[in-house]
């Protein structure tokens, strides 16, 4: 299982509308083949900004997603709130003790 990490810088003083917008888009996921779900938090020290995390099977499986209809439906949602492109990566699974 990998983890999508994004930073998603918005607009500021639009930061509720892209809330809004992205609880729409999250329900998106619950659709995708290999997705396991996504969360979006708020940050505490600057509020434009925001973390997307997503559980994927494998990156492979996220490169499709953006390859597809869904992600056309959640881009429309969600990007036009980005002041910049969100910068993503992948995370391996978690650290054992």
């Amino acid at each position: 299982m990998k983890l999508e990490h994004a930073l998603l810088s918005v607009i500021p003083g639009r930061e509720e509308e892209y809330e809004a917008a992205a609880r729409l888009a999250l329900p998106i996921l619950d659709t995708v083949p290999d997705c396991f779900g996504g969360e979006i938090r708020r940050q505490e020290e600057n509020g434009s900004i925001f973390l997307l995390l997503i559980r994927w099977e494998s990156i492979e499986a996220h490169m499709a997603f953006r390859e597809s209809e869904a992600f056309e439906r959640w881009r429309a949602l969600t990007h036009p709130f980005f002041t910049e492109r969100p910068s993503v990566t992948h995370f391996h699974e978690p650290i054992e003790y």
